[in-house]
């Protein structure tokens, strides 16, 4: 989550000064960075306003895009025709930088990995789309970077001195069809490049603000954060990132190296996290139903490239490594401070009552007001729906909420069909378990009927537990529902 979070930050401020700067190619006189701070202020009111990412105009963008990158690529292909390869055998004579072909490549490919960005975000969206939807979205940007990314960077090769590409680098593609096609090529590229841009940095503030939201439901950041717009749109997660956003755009003063140092490695490591995410769900939940399936080899195949790219670029710029961990290790922090609250607050306690022994008044308020924020912290109760496991089962239950849930109070629910009955023995193993966490209550509700959405629904509205707070072990083959269609309830175990 820390990751995403900076990887989104460090989209929306690129994202929107690399806008700029193609407009810039349009408009010399237009100040880079005021158009920047405008363009995401912009976006903070819009999504405030409670406007989200249309597919309609993702699918317009998306045609233009390819319109736009096609006719460039047609159009340099007619350059090369009548001007010749004069340009791509002086640039394939220039000395490496790297030293040798190998170093050359491996370097290429290390920072061609930043060119299939979007895969990250895309993950976001799943639970909003139809079945069978995410993995044409995944073909699809699968075919749009291996095959228009190569041919991009071989016709800059092959038109542009290498110099240019280093000066240029803010509004390559614009400055190289001006080379090509004059200023009409030149206008066409920056206007399609400042709307799939601007389209990112939109991803950006609807992206986090799902992600937060989704980690503040979880009870992992405060709940202050919840507020919500008549729009059902969250005002206090969009400005406070827009803060950050702007704080970091302020502090690197324009200068986007630094930053993109941030979101190359904060992508290539959630990258790694989808593959070493992919190992965990096939070892830990290899019961649990899945529309589609990569085999482990395939999957270490990717993993495998994700980290020799990551330690590419490592090596490439080993001062980007700095500039990230100055900003994740705050972040991961700051976090972890939230998700230990109540330990910390349990400690605070302790504090308080030892160095405040002869500010009796004073301790005893400290103390008061901290013992009534756990108590608030710890009320919140969770629900775990059992089918009448074994004592096994409900342990490991009973140790996953106790290392990471902050509660005292614990329903554990059986549902059954109307001939049926709870075994003695299961009643028993209740007791034990009670027993063994005396810190934590546990009730048991057992009734009639079937386990179901509609179920799960109900108990939510009538017990005021938001489904994000009830948890189920991992159903088999013969579950007739998705997980997903029980409205947020959790797997466990």
């Amino acid at each position: 989550a820390c990751l995403t979070i900076l990887s989104y930050m460090a989209t929306a401020v690129i994202s929107s000064s690399e806008a700029m700067h193609y407009l810039h190619s349009l408009f010399h006189g237009l100040p880079v960075m005021t158009a920047t701070i405008v363009v995401l202020t912009i976006f903070l009111l819009l999504t405030i306003g409670g406007i989200g990412e249309s597919s309609v105009v993702a699918v317009v963008i998306f045609i233009l895009h390819l319109s736009s990158m096609a006719f460039l690529l047609i159009a340099g292909g007619w350059y090369l025709m009548h001007h010749g390869l004069d340009q791509a055998q002086l640039n394939f004579q220039a000395p490496l930088p790297a030293g040798s072909i190998g170093m050359a490549l491996f370097f290429g490919f290390s920072t061609a990995m930043l060119g299939v960005s979007g895969f990250e975000s895309s993950a976001n969206f799943v639970e909003e789309q139809q079945p069978g939807v995410f993995p044409k979205t995944l073909r699809n940007m699968w075919m749009a970077v291996t095959i228009i990314n190569p041919l991009m960077a071989l016709l800059a090769v092959s038109v542009l001195p290498l110099t240019h590409v280093e000066q240029h680098q803010e509004a390559l593609l614009s400055h190289m069809g001006l080379e090509i096609g004059g200023g009409t090529l030149a206008t066409i590229i920056s206007v399609d490049a400042v709307l799939v841009l601007c389209g990112a940095v939109l991803t950006s503030f609807v992206g986090v603000s799902g992600l937060v939201k989704r980690m503040t439901l979880d009870r992992v950041l405060p709940q202050f954060l919840l507020k919500e717009t008549k729009s059902g749109s969250s005002p206090r997660i969009l400005i406070l990132f827009f803060l950050l956003c702007l704080s970091v755009l302020l502090i690197t003063a324009g200068e986007l190296k630094a930053l993109a140092g941030v979101y190359t490695i904060s992508f290539l490591i959630v990258m790694a996290f989808f593959a070493f995410g992919n190992f965990l769900l096939k070892i830990k939940r290899a019961r649990l139903p899945r529309p589609e399936s990569a085999t482990p080899f395939v999957v270490f195949i990717a993993l495998l490239a994700i980290l020799v790219a990551l330690y590419g670029n490592v090596k490439l710029h080993p001062e980007h490594l700095v500039v990230f961990l100055q900003y994740f290790i705050p972040t991961a922090l700051i976090i972890f401070i939230f998700l230990k609250r109540n330990v910390i607050l349990e400690y605070l306690v302790v504090v308080v009552s030892s160095f405040l022994d002869s500010m009796q008044a004073v301790a005893k308020l400290s103390r008061m007001r901290i013992n009534r924020t756990l108590r608030k912290l710890t009320d919140q109760e969770f629900v775990y729906f059992t089918k009448g496991d074994d004592i096994a089962v409900l342990n490991r239950v009973m140790m996953y909420v106790e290392e990471n849930e902050i509660t005292k109070k614990l329903r554990i629910v059986n549902v059954q069909q109307a001939d049926q009955s709870l075994s003695e023995s299961f009643c028993q193993d209740i007791k034990v378990l009670d027993r063994a966490y005396p810190e934590i209550h546990i009730e048991l509700v057992q009734m009639k009927g079937v386990f179901g959405p509609e179920l799960v629904d109900r108990l939510s509205r009538e017990w005021n537990i938001p489904t994000n707070f009830m948890f189920i072990g991992s159903p088999g083959d013969h579950f007739p529902y998705r997980v997903a269609d029980l409205g947020g309830v959790r797997l466990i175990i």
